[in-house]
């Protein structure tokens, strides 16, 4: 939930609308709930606003809260577009990936900002392989010492990335410690997805060519669900998260046997 500041005066209604479209998209996610309490008005009234909203075409209502209008199951944003978004708390999360690494290892890194900032926080590691399917990423680790081994495959523009039965087959091939899975929506029950069906099966060959997968995502993607699965929640070892995940989403994940780290 992002981090108002409890309201002690009463708002005028746009004004109060405007801090809730802000809050939405900045943080990716607000809460009724929480809502109400730090704007110190009742949750019908905070439904009411969000309903309202909505059909200005502001924010998209979820069950319990809103989320921003691009984050439909079918919104697709560009490398540049998600850039924006959270950064801190992915360089955190990046910092965190890098640290579970070890000398020698083989990653592989699908594409999306989350692990293009894991490549950058990785360039002080020694003996790598880095496996990937970004274009980017590659571009990222190019004056490294890394082993670098590029996917193949065909082109997909929005997120720079090889996609398509020439990086699936590539993937079946390989064998890796540790997959660190970009997340566009993670439902607490049915798992990773993306917006995209052909990233979401170069995403699956890459789970199945790792001993251990780790989804990096900051917070506002918890809960979500896009268009494709990537993998059901039983195929993810680990969750690297960053401190505003909510305390109930932290626990559904723990209790189905996932690994959650705040960061």
């Amino acid at each position: 939930m992002p981090r108002l500041k409890p309201q002690n005066r009463k708002m005028l209604i746009g004004e109060r609308r405007k801090l809730v479209v802000d809050a939405v998209n900045k943080h990716g996610r607000v809460i009724v709930g929480e809502l109400a309490a730090l704007l110190n008005i009742s949750e019908i009234t905070i439904r009411k606003d969000l309903a309202y909203l909505q059909t200005k075409g502001l924010i998209q209502r979820t069950h319990g809260g809103a989320i921003p209008l691009q984050q439909g199951a079918l919104a697709d944003p560009t490398l540049t577009e998600k850039e924006k978004l959270h950064h801190r708390e992915k360089e955190r999360i990046a910092a965190a990936a890098a640290r579970m690494v070890k000398e020698g290892d083989c990653i592989i890194l699908d594409s999306g900002t989350t692990t293009t900032a894991i490549a950058r926080a990785l360039r002080g590691c020694k003996g790598l392989t880095v496996i990937t399917n970004a274009l980017n990423i590659a571009a990222e680790l190019a004056d490294t010492d890394f082993e670098v081994i590029l996917t193949g495959g065909t082109l997909r523009r929005n997120s720079v990335s090889l996609v398509g039965p020439y990086a699936e087959e590539t993937l079946r091939e390989m064998h890796a410690d540790i997959f660190f899975l970009g997340v566009d929506g993670f439902d607490l029950h049915a798992g990773v997805s993306t917006p995209n069906v052909l990233e979401s099966r170069v995403g699956r060959a890459m789970a199945a060519a790792a001993r251990q997968v780790v989804a990096v995502c900051d917070s506002s993607k918890l809960g979500r669900r896009s268009l494709a699965l990537v993998v059901p929640i039983d195929k993810v070892h680990t969750v690297i998260t960053d401190k505003d995940a909510q305390a109930s989403d932290v626990a559904t994940l723990r209790d189905a046997g996932l690994a959650v780290q705040l960061v």
